[in-house]
């Protein structure tokens, strides 16, 4: 039979799927399955390798690979016959990806998506790549040709196959245990001030950012440059990080129009992006913004920190409260068309005052900066430059543009959009929890706050039953048991939000949240966290969370989690697994900080022993109190109120003991090591105390 004319069934199984990923593949000619017990049971039964693809519904090149490959009846009929096709969507099954990604660095390969490895029957892979083109091109062997060979290979030479499997089962389980050999030992201040120095060598001294091209936005380690800088280290610490964060938001790696980050770009300028929207990106770098902001106080932080705030509660946030994982890149079949612009569109929209406005301050030119003669908008000529050309007062002409970006924004909300991954995360809800609370605080806007507080509810009554976090919502409810990412996430957005609301709903429920993560995921022989609850059966290795990628590991975001518990309740315990784990990973933290961003901010915080700031006093008194600490860069400390009069929950009864006002002030009691200084009552006094050394 010809393989090009094998049946499928695809759409009998992924159709029936909720991840919108799998769902884009139904109607694939591949005979697709979930990854399961049915697909590994038919690989066991025919003998046949499996071909594992991984990618998630926002993916450019996912969606490339897809309709050059997967939807090619002759490419797909290969597929068919000789491998046994499983879909992945990464943000279900992030252990997975973990693991697999493994075998293309063990390759000597970046790692990427879309991931195409293979596998033996017993999960062991042989082989792997991201991309692979329809035919040899980019340096890159075709898919057809790397197909055909590797089915050679497996009827023919299975020996070697085999082999090579063992030893990539064995590479990887060195790669899930990589940093975890060193012997134990205490970090310091002086540890943190070095990792800051080093980051900063792979500093972009120009546009900011680490690197060249492409160029992602690593919010955790700008971030951590300025914890290096707060500690004492020098000033081209802060300079770097201000730098990048003027940079990427004047560039178009962030929407001009609509508020929010795209994924990366693909230019050291962040000029010219791949266009996806995540999640993950925008909380942490709302919070990143709002650190800004209480670093060196500017219009643009503030700028960018609403209109993200606005972007994500007008497309990321669905009715019930809970936030959507993505937005796709493409649309109407190509990437960007629903963000790029041409002199023309622009002018055809705007009358001409608005018009010749905006192709001046983003630079819209008949040539581009993208495919086609379109334009990626970036502010490329300050407004206060074109009102100095043109002699106008810089507020009239602020006014002006105001009216004209949200004329075009206007236009551009009649484009078809691109598409929207409506999974809930659990995880990517924390961060975002955990971003919007932080900057409700710095900005005071409660109503993010509240937005924040809507999603927590959500996933509390949905996602969580006590003992059980599920990582990912559609309809039909919660379903996939929550990986340590989801616990460490959300237990971090908990406790930003009660600092936020001093609702002790919140810091109880987050309590839980890493109770039950401990149990689930410490490995008290490695002295480590594993990224998949204990027994999980399908893993060709366990795997551990280490590293912090794109978005923080599960350990790290635990490990923050617990050191902010410590703060807020007083009870000394929840130091204990992070002292521990923090000292094994010490070397690993001081040889690669880039590794290990967020790690490293959550190092930082537990350096200071559970520091934290409690507030005494009626919530009218303790406004000025409060209004000084939101405003001072201060992150290692915690924060919380004692209502005078009510009830002391038993989570905080040891905390406020003997936290009272002053001679009828409102007081800030500043503690440290679970040790409290005297109550201060002035403002100033107070942010000049978490401004001096430690």
């Amino acid at each position: 039979m010809d393989p090009s004319q094998t049946p499928s069934r695809a759409g009998n199984r992924l159709a029936r799927e909720h991840s919108p990923y799998l769902r884009q593949h139904a109607h694939n000619p591949v005979d697709w399955y979930p990854w399961g017990q049915e697909a590994l049971e038919r690989a066991r039964a025919e003998d046949k390798p499996i071909l594992l693809s991984v990618g998630y519904s926002a993916c450019h090149w996912c969606h490339v690979m897809a309709h050059e490959s997967f939807e090619n009846p002759a490419i797909a009929g290969v597929m068919n016959a000789h491998f046994i096709n499983i879909k992945v969507d990464r943000e279900e099954r992030p252990d997975l990806d973990q693991i697999y990604q493994g075998v293309v660095q063990l390759m000597g390969q970046g790692g990427g998506w879309p991931l195409t490895v293979f596998l033996t029957p017993d999960l062991r892979p042989f082989y792997g790549g991201t991309y692979f083109p329809p035919q040899d091109k980019y340096g890159r062997p075709g898919f057809p040709k790397v197909l055909a060979s590797l089915h050679d290979a497996w009827m023919n030479d299975r020996e070697k196959v085999l082999s090579q499997a063992s030893d990539f089962r064995e590479g990887l389980g060195e790669l899930a245990t990589y940093g975890l050999e060193a012997a134990p030992a205490a970090l310091t201040v002086d540890d943190v001030k070095k990792m800051g120095e080093r980051m900063l060598r792979h500093v972009d001294p120009v546009h900011g950012g680490f690197g060249g091209a492409p160029k992602f936005p690593n919010p955790m380690n700008v971030s951590f440059l300025l914890r290096a800088w707060r500690r004492g280290g020098p000033a081209p610490l802060k300079d770097a990080a201000l730098r990048t964060l003027e940079h990427m938001a004047l560039g178009g790696i962030y929407d001009q129009l609509g508020g929010g980050f795209h994924r990366y770009a693909v230019d050291e300028r962040w000029r010219v992006p791949h266009f996806e929207k995540m999640l993950y990106d925008n909380a942490q770098l709302l919070h990143l913004y709002a650190e800004g902001e209480q670093v060196e106080s500017r219009p643009l932080w503030r700028k960018v920190v609403e209109e993200t705030a606005a972007y994500v509660r007008r497309e990321m946030t669905d009715a019930r409260g809970g936030f959507y994982a993505a937005q796709d890149a493409d649309s109407e079949g190509e990437e960007g068309r629903f963000f790029v612009w041409t002199p023309a569109q622009v002018c055809s929209a705007l009358a001409p005052e608005h018009a010749n406005l905006l192709l001046r301050h983003f630079r819209i030119t008949p040539q581009g900066n993208f495919e086609h003669g379109t334009t990626v908008l970036e502010v490329a000529v300050p407004i206060s430059q074109i009102a100095q050309e043109r002699g106008l007062p810089v507020e009239a002409l602020e006014r002006t543009l105001a009216s004209a970006r949200e004329a075009l924004f206007g236009i551009r909300e009649q484009r078809v959009k691109p598409g929207r991954d409506d999974k809930i995360l659990s995880g990517w809800n924390g961060l975002m929890i955990r971003g919007l609370a932080f900057a409700s605080r710095v900005f005071g806007r409660p109503e993010w706050a509240r937005l924040a507080a809507g999603a927590a509810d959500f996933v509390l009554t949905n996602m969580w039953d006590g003992t059980r976090l599920s990582r990912s919502y559609e309809e039909g409810g919660g379903r996939i048991d929550g990986f340590l990412e989801d616990y460490g996430d959300f237990a971090a957005g908990l406790t930003a939000l009660y600092q936020a609301t001093f609702e002790v709903k919140y810091l109880e429920a987050a309590g839980a949240v890493v109770k039950r993560a401990v149990e689930l995921f410490w490995d008290e022989e490695k002295q480590a966290y594993l990224s998949a609850p204990k027994g999980q059966k399908d893993l060709v290795v366990a795997t551990y969370s280490l590293f912090d990628n794109a978005f923080p590991s599960g350990a790290s975001t635990l490990t923050e989690a617990q050191v902010a518990l410590a703060a807020l309740t007083g009870d000394k315990s929840q130091l204990e697994l992070p002292e521990r784990y923090l000292s094994r990973m010490r070397k690993a933290l001081e040889e690669n900080p880039l590794g290990y961003g967020h790690l490293a901010l959550a190092a930082d915080t537990f350096l200071d022993g559970g520091a934290g700031i409690t507030f005494a006093g009626s919530r009218e008194q303790v406004a000025p109190l409060l209004e000084a600490v939101q405003r001072t860069f201060a992150p290692t400390f915690a924060v919380g109120w004692k209502e005078p009069g009510a009830a002391v929950p038993p989570l905080l009864k040891e905390l406020f003991e003997g936290r009272e006002p002053v001679a009828g002030q409102a007081a800030a009691y500043v503690c440290r090591g679970f040790a409290c200084e005297r109550p201060l009552t002035k403002p100033d006094e107070l942010a000049a105390r978490l401004m001096a050394p430690p």
